[in-house]
């Protein structure tokens, strides 16, 4: 009868950090200045996340791309509004931030 319960407890040991960095990413926009511009279902003065994950979808390797535009900033590809540059963000966070975003299909 132990080794049941040793089983769940090692489960819940190894589970509980999963968890925890899956509760991060989705508040991880909200402490980079992304909500200040975007919203998860509408647009507000960017796209929203959405909007973004259906435009890259298909697209193989989008997420070094968007990371990269989220740092470095840019303009043309949703309108004339730029995307100011955000070096506060790391490139492991930007990295995390995209691969966040395209999930929201």
């Amino acid at each position: 009868m132990k080794f049941p319960s040793i089983c769940a407890l090692i489960a819940l040991g190894l589970l509980a950090p999963v968890g925890q960095a899956l509760a991060d990413e989705d508040e991880l926009y909200k402490t980079k200045n992304c909500f200040a511009c975007h919203r998860v279902d509408r647009n507000h003065l960017g796209p929203s996340f959405k909007s973004i994950a259906a435009k890259y979808a298909d697209e193989q390797g989008v997420e070094e791309k968007l990371a990269r535009k989220v740092r470095e900033g840019s303009v043309g590809v949703w309108g004339q509004v730029p995307m100011p540059a955000q070096p506060q963000v790391s490139e492991a966070e930007a990295l995390t931030l995209t691969r966040w975003i395209l999930t929201r299909k």
